[in-house]
């Protein structure tokens, strides 16, 4: 790890830490530094430099979803009617506060944002688009996607 001009750049070592933990986040500290050849604190110290330096920014349990009782996956496009910058700012803090929403990116095209949503059943969706977007002030347009088969999910980066 050798810090250039306030950002930290990853070696090896780093890169391999990181690698690790995306694919078992629960690896214990003696565990990580045995598979890295490092001792435990030399790897506890370099885990705390990745965190400070915000590479690892939490660690978390990844729930099955349907197994949790949702068993729709939507993702949601949004359009505004008009990019002023308070209605922008209204829109992101509704995202934030509403659960069923698990991301939101402000994208390019002929929609302002895109959502990924969880939701148990169809009732829910309506109730969704009805009762929680749509009241939201500056929604022009909403377009709905059911996913009908997830091919592919990670939450691991490819880190090389």
């Amino acid at each position: 790890m050798i810090k250039n001009n306030m950002t930290m750049i990853l070696d090896e070592v780093d890169k391999t830490i990181l690698r690790l933990l995306q694919a078992d986040g629960r690896l214990s500290n003696v565990d990580l530094a045995r598979r890295i050849n490092l001792s435990p604190p030399a790897t506890y110290a370099r885990m705390k430099q990745l965190e400070k330096e915000g590479y690892i920014r939490k660690f978390t349990t990844l729930i099955d979803r349907e197994k949790a009782g949702f068993d729709l996956l939507c993702f949601i496009h949004i359009a505004l009617q008009m990019h002023q910058l308070e209605q922008v700012e209204n829109f992101r803090q509704q995202m934030g506060l509403i659960p069923e929403v698990l991301e939101c990116h402000h994208i390019t095209g002929e929609y302002d944002y895109l959502l990924k949503v969880v939701l148990r059943n169809r009732k829910d969706l309506e109730r969704f688009v009805v009762d929680r977007i749509t009241p939201i002030k500056g929604i022009a347009r909403i377009h709905t996607s059911l996913v009908l088969t997830e091919v592919k999910t990670t939450t691991e980066l490819p880190i090389d």
